[in-house]
C-alpha cells in the first residue's frame, strides 16, 4: 500500500506535523519516579501472593500433573485445555479452529476463586512488566520522552513507541490506576486532555453524508447507541442502563462500523450479559428479559443453522435494518467507494493524500475515516502549538493518544490555554477545511495542579461551532 500527499496542504500537514510531534518528544512527561519504585515493589510481593495461593488450589495440582515442566502460567491454551477438556468446565465460547476461548471474558464468566487470582496476577503482570518497567527504561532525570511518529501507521494515525504512549491503559480500573499514577505535571502544573469526541463517526459522516447518522451527530438529544441497544435487546427507554448502552455501543455499532458481522456480535453480546452481569433498570437479569421476549438462547454459531428463537436470528434482522432502514445511504456510500477503488486502484482522502496499491474491502473503507479523523487532531495540535509560541505561554504539548491530546499548564494558564484550544478546534479548523460539515465537540478533563494523570476530571467548558 502506498499513501502519498497530493496536495500542497496535505505535505504541509506532514511537514508540520512531524515538526510538532517532535517537539512533544523533546518536551518530554514527568514521571514520579519514587511512586514508581514502591509500587513496582508492592506489586512483585503481591504477584508472589498469589502465585503461592495459587499453587494450593486443585486447578493448578490438575495442570502442573498435565504439563509438568512444560507448564507455563501465561499459556491460555493450556489453562483452557485443563479447564475445558480436562476439569469439564462450561465453555463460553470456542475459536473459529475448534479450541475453547480462554480469554479473560470467558475466564471471568466461570466465577471461581482460582480463576479470580490468575487474572488478577495476570493483571499485576501487564502493569508491572508492559507499562511501569518501560516507562522507567524511558525516563532520565525524572521525564520520559515517548517516541510520536507519522510514518508508520498505515492509516496516517499517529503512532508512539519507546514507550508506547498510545497504548496508556485506560479501560482495565486497576491497571489504569496503577499505571496513570505515575505519571505527573510540572510542579504548579497540571494536565489538560482534549478529547476529540465521536471524531471517527463524524469523519466517515464526512464522507457518505447519509441523513440519519448526520441528524444524530447535530442533535445532542438524540442517542444512536441508545436507539440501537433497546433495538438489540427489545428494552423499553424506562428499562436501559449505561451498561447496556455501553455494550450496544462497543459490542454492536462500532463493530458494524468497522466491517463485523452479525454472528460475531450476536457472540459478544451474549458473552458480554454473562460477564457484565448485565440487568434491566428494575433488576432482572438480561437474558431473563430476553427469554420474556421470546429470544431462548444464543445459536448453534452455524450461520446455515438458524434456531429462530435464538439471539442470533434476532440479530441478523437488526443487522438488516441497521444497514437497509437506518443507514441505508451510509451502506450505498461503502459500496460506491469499494467498486471505485476496485475500478481505480486508489482512492483519495477529503485530507489530500492518495492511497494505492492492495488493500481488502475493510480496510479500504476505514483508512479514509480514521485517516481523516486523525489528521483534524494533527492540524489542531500544529495551529496550538503556532499560538502557544505567539504568545509566549509556557504550556507545553506533551502526548497525543488517538483522539487525544495531552499538554503540560501552569495553573495560570489554564482558562487561557483551554479557550485558545477550543478555539481552534470547534471554530478554526472547519473554517480551514469546509467539508467539515458537523460540529467538533471536545470534551475537556484536568487534573488537580501537581496531580497525577489518574486524577484528571471532567472541565465543564464544552463549546461547538
Amino acid at each position: 500500500m502506498k499513501i502519498e500527499a497530493t496536495t500542497k496542504d496535505a505535505y504541509s500537514l506532514l511537514h508540520e506535523g512531524s515538526l510538532v510531534m517532535a517537539e512533544m518528544e523533546h518536551n518530554g512527561i514527568c514521571v514520579d519516579t519514587d511512586y514508581v519504585t514502591k509500587i513496582r515493589r508492592k506489586i512483585q510481593q503481591r504477584i508472589e501472593k498469589l502465585t503461592d495461593d495459587m499453587k494450593q488450589d486443585k486447578i493448578y495440582k490438575r495442570w502442573r500433573k498435565e504439563y509438568g515442566s512444560k507448564i507455563k502460567i501465561g499459556s491460555r491454551s493450556q489453562l483452557g485445555h485443563v479447564l475445558f477438556d480436562l476439569m469439564d468446565y462450561r465453555s463460553l465460547a470456542q475459536t473459529e479452529g475448534g479450541r475453547h476461548k480462554a480469554d479473560s471474558e470467558a475466564l471471568e464468566y466461570l466465577n471461581i476463586p482460582f480463576i479470580d487470582k490468575y487474572l488478577q496476577c495476570e493483571k499485576l503482570k501487564k502493569a508491572h512488566n508492559t507499562y511501569l518497567v518501560n516507562i522507567m527504561r524511558e525516563t532520565v532525570d525524572g521525564v520520559m520522552h515517548p517516541n510520536f511518529n507519522l510514518h508508520l501507521a498505515r492509516t496516517y494515525r499517529g503512532q508512539s513507541d519507546h514507550p508506547n504512549f498510545t497504548n496508556i491503559p485506560v479501560r482495565d480500573p486497576l491497571i489504569k490506576k496503577l499505571v496513570r499514577r505515575s505519571l505527573i505535571p510540572r510542579p504548579g502544573h497540571c494536565f489538560v486532555d482534549l478529547d476529540f469526541k465521536g471524531s471517527e463517526v463524524c469523519a466517515a459522516s464526512w464522507y457518505h453524508k447519509d441523513p440519519v447518522m448526520l441528524k444524530y451527530i447535530h442533535d445532542l438529544s438524540k442517542d444512536m447507541h441508545g436507539d440501537m441497544a433497546r433495538q438489540i435487546y427489545m428494552l423499553p427507554k424506562k428499562l436501559m442502563t449505561d451498561d447496556i448502552r455501553y455494550c450496544s455501543k462497543n459490542k454492536f455499532v462500532f463493530p458494524q462500523f468497522y466491517g463485523d458481522w452479525w454472528m460475531s456480535c450476536a457472540a459478544q453480546l451474549w458473552r458480554s450479559i454473562d460477564t457484565m452481569k448485565l440487568k434491566t433498570a428494575k433488576g432482572m437479569p438480561l437474558k431473563k428479559w430476553l427469554k420474556k421476549q421470546g429470544i431462548m438462547c444464543l445459536g448453534t454459531g452455524d450461520p446455515k443453522d438458524i434456531n429462530p428463537e435464538s439471539f442470533e436470528a434476532h440479530l441478523k434482522e437488526v443487522e438488516e435494518d441497521f444497514w437497509y432502514n437506518r443507514f441505508n445511504v451510509y451502506r450505498e456510500w461503502k459500496e460506491q467507494w469499494w467498486n471505485d477503488y476496485q475500478d481505480d486502484g486508489y482512492f483519495k482522502m477529503l485530507t489530500g493524500f492518495e492511497v494505492s496499491g492492495y488493500i481488502n474491502r475493510k480496510n479500504c473503507i476505514n483508512y479514509p475515516i480514521q485517516g481523516t479523523a486523525f489528521h483534524c487532531l494533527l492540524w489542531s495540535l500544529i495551529r496550538i502549538s503556532k499560538l502557544l509560541k505567539k504568545y509566549k505561554m509556557k504550556t507545553k504539548l506533551v502526548g497525543q493518544i488517538h483522539d487525544d491530546a495531552v499538554s503540560d499548564v501552569p495553573e495560570k494558564e489554564l482558562e487561557n490555554y483551554i479557550e485558545i484550544a477550543m478555539d481552534v478546534i470547534t471554530r478554526q479548523l472547519r473554517k480551514h477545511w469546509p467539508w467539515i460539515i458537523t460540529p467538533m465537540r471536545v470534551e475537556v478533563e484536568v487534573t488537580p495542579v501537581d496531580g497525577s494523570w489518574y486524577m484528571k476530571k471532567a472541565y465543564d467548558v464544552q463549546k461547538e461551532s
